[in-house]
């Protein structure tokens, strides 16, 4: 009898959060599942660690083919003692989601839900990430679980290149148009702090901003692609050389 596929499940919204919940079970009839996610929100962790403090996990529940997790740590620690203490064999791919909210452009560089994947690829595991784009804790997760099923089944025939994670989103409207393989939109936020004044008189700062793209949108960026209706898969890499300019920069090289 063939062995099922092992899937690690982890988020950055926290071990109730509703995305996770309905991603985990979607996957059931495809293998065995194991969540490890956050006790609490985590967004915008990226792929920070806990090292000065010691992290615990619980056992929130098992039945048959899913068990789940708590853990006191990051997206990142999660996948990290996950994959380190808790599981018994190495999971055929770590899958990190589903975010409530976009993970698109520049955002990969912030997004604790991208963390988990990270974490995942350097285990050289086939990893991915998946968010819905402006989802809320109550939003429909169908379409998000169909493509992360269809990807989970295209990974498991074909593999991932060694060092390469995939970050997915998904447009929340009625009816998306089908998946796109994009590269990432170049650009970052503006005005990304929002000033008020507590009750002591103290100016504090909440995170906003708006994307702005550094040029006009290329249809082979996500961020377009997903405006037009699109889900979008972006590849990543962990080793963020710039290898073309390695040789470029041996000139600068000095001998003491």
């Amino acid at each position: 009898m063939a062995k099922r596929p092992l899937f690690l499940v982890s988020n950055d919204d926290g071990v109730f959060a509703k995305g996770l919940t309905e991603l985990s079970l979607s996957l059931r009839d495809m293998g065995d599942v194991i969540v490890v996610a956050p006790d609490k929100p985590r967004s915008g962790a990226s792929s920070a660690i806990t090292t000065r403090n010691p992290i615990t996990y619980s056992l929130v529940r098992s039945e048959p083919g899913l068990t789940v997790y708590s853990c006191t740590g990051t997206p990142a620690d999660c996948v990290k003692l996950a994959l380190n203490v808790i599981v018994t064999e190495m999971p055929d791919i770590v899958i990190a989601g589903i975010n409530h909210g976009d993970n698109k452009g520049i955002a990969v560089n912030y997004s604790g839900t991208l963390g988990a994947a990270i974490e995942g690829c350097i285990f050289d595991i086939p990893s991915l990430a998946i968010s819905l784009i402006h989802g809320k804790q109550e939003s429909d997760y169908l379409a998000c679980c169909r493509y992360a099923r269809a990807i989970c089944r295209r990974i498991l025939k074909e593999g991932l290149p060694r060092g390469v994670y995939l970050n997915v989103n998904v447009p929340n409207i009625p009816r998306v148009r089908g998946l796109r393989v994009c590269s990432q939109a170049d650009g970052r936020y503006h005005n990304e702090f929002i000033k008020q004044r507590n009750p002591q008189g103290k100016d504090v700062f909440w995170l906003s901003g708006d994307l702005v793209l550094n040029e006009p949108a290329e249809k082979s960026w996500d961020v377009a692609t997903l405006d037009r209706g699109y889900a979008t898969m972006v590849p990543c890499k962990i080793d963020v050389t710039a290898h073309q300019y390695v040789r470029d920069l041996q000139s600068w090289e000095e001998d003491d």
